[in-house]
């Protein structure tokens, strides 16, 4: 997740890819949209700027949105509604029977939350090893601290795609005996004594916080529920728009929409042995491959830069 383009080439309030997003929300007057990563606000503001008749129903789980939010109300009134909870409690968070003009997914951590050490989710600054999202549930600091160490291996193999995750967990759970792990600049510190550094640049910390932010935060189970209820609650003609940043989001996100844009194959020899399905497809692909940003964008936030967007239209 990112924020709001408040200021050119200042990554701490950029929204990115926000032209193609709101290009791919197809825009209608009087519509209805759900911000499900509402953060400072960008994609909203957007939207509500954009024709000046939209709604916006916000979403965020984060205690920190909720002053933006206030500031979003007091400008535009019932136009603009927020909810403090995670996206995959979206239907909840409607009017009964409400159906929607559109859907926005900006998924990952923001740059606030990466820039704020008493979050916890940055290995560049020191700071209590949380990367909690809310304020509940288990944090980094108990995952590094208590579980196992083929459990830790699977989970940092798994979220972060770490090829050397069994010799990160064996280390781990060889320092902790000394000293449990309490600050990011510990684990950091660890990490890149382990670790060589890459050609690209990455630091070798990289793919372990993100494992441990995925797992801390559900991460991945939280948008395939979100991915499904939507479904429910688009209005035919709806668009269904997403923005990830890494590999394991994406993939969850272009699996969804190309199942749900194709009609199941029908054995006509055996298909009750088969289970096979013949319903029609519920969505439409608007673009069969990931819009990338655009290489000024990149340059000017080079956080931008793993970036994809999908959309699909909802047919009902």
């Amino acid at each position: 997740m990112t924020e709001p383009r408040l200021e050119r080439g200042n990554p701490l309030h950029y929204s990115v890819m926000l032209d193609e997003v709101l290009d791919s929300l197809n825009l209608q007057s009087n519509g209805s949209y759900l911000d499900c990563t509402f953060g400072r606000g960008g994609y909203s503001k957007g939207v509500l700027e954009a024709l000046g008749t939209t709604k916006i129903i916000a979403l965020d789980r984060d205690a920190t949105a909720r002053e933006a939010a206030s500031e979003f109300k007091a400008q535009y009134a019932d136009r603009f509604y927020f909810h403090p909870v995670c996206f995959d409690q979206m239907a909840e968070a409607l009017s009964e029977d409400e159906k929607l003009d559109g859907i926005m997914f900006d998924l990952g951590v923001s740059s606030p939350q990466l820039d704020r050490p008493e979050r916890g989710f940055s290995f560049r600054f020191k700071g209590p090893l949380d990367m909690r999202m809310g304020n509940e549930g288990i944090t980094a600091a108990d995952v590094v601290n208590t579980y196992g160490e083929s459990e830790l291996a699977d989970l940092i193999y798994l979220y972060g795609e770490e090829k050397k995750s069994r010799v990160v967990a064996k280390a781990i759970v060889m320092d902790r005996k000394e000293k449990p792990f309490e600050t990011t600049s510990e684990l950091a510190g660890l990490l890149r004594r382990i670790i060589p550094k890459s050609k690209d640049g990455i630091d070798p910390a990289t793919r372990t916080f993100q494992a441990l932010r995925i797992h801390v935060n559900d991460e991945l189970g939280q948008l395939e529920r979100a991915l499904d209820a939507s479904l429910a609650l688009l209005k035919p003609g709806g668009r269904l728009v997403v923005v990830s940043f890494h590999s394991l989001e994406d993939r969850i996100v272009k699996k969804f929409m190309v199942k749900h844009s194709k009609k199941e194959a029908v054995n006509r020899y055996v298909p009750e042995v088969l289970g096979a399905s013949s319903e029609q497809p519920v969505l439409k692909l608007v673009s069969r491959k990931a819009v990338l940003p655009k290489a000024e964008e990149v340059k000017e936030n080079p956080r931008s830069r793993s970036a994809k967007l999908r959309v699909a239209e909802y047919l009902g």
